[in-house]
């Protein structure tokens, strides 16, 4: 699979350990930025990848910042996109199978790394279940066509 992964200054170092990790498990990473632990803005990395996701470049994209909670409130607001933030492997893996989510944000402040590589091999393990959940991510993208 590949994946996009983007962090701000604050995600930067659990960005570092999740693509060794991800790489390690034979997937390929587009590393969208920072590349370093100046301070940045975190909108402006939520949009570099959900960008890549969308194009299809990459099938699904992660984000980290301090709390992962700007990271998906930015990535959330780009037509397409359907982030969520997990501090436990089990929303990710629902997030997957029931709301068909494509990016991961993940806080650097909240989880650790093996806590966050758990949380990432789930939620990339796991598949959208579609059938009864399809009407609902149906009203998803129509209340994004609407507002």
């Amino acid at each position: 699979m590949k994946i996009a992964i983007g962090s701000d200054h604050a995600g930067f170092p659990l960005k570092r350990e999740i693509i060794a990790f991800l790489r390690e498990k034979g997937h390929k990473v587009k590393d969208m930025g920072v590349y370093n632990a100046h301070r940045s803005d975190y909108p402006d990395y939520a949009q570099k990848v959900a960008q890549v996701v969308l194009s299809g470049e990459c099938e699904r994209g992660i984000l980290s910042c301090g709390s992962g909670v700007g990271m998906c409130i930015s990535a959330n607001k780009i037509h397409g996109i359907r982030a969520v933030v997990c501090s436990e492997p089990y929303s990710a893996v629902m997030s997957r199978r029931h709301n068909d989510a494509n990016v991961l944000c993940l806080g650097s402040r909240v989880v650790g790394v093996e806590l966050a590589q758990m949380i990432v091999d789930q939620w990339l393990s796991a598949e959208y279940e579609g059938g009864r959940h399809q009407k609902r991510v149906d009203k998803i993208k129509r209340l994004e066509d609407q507002y």
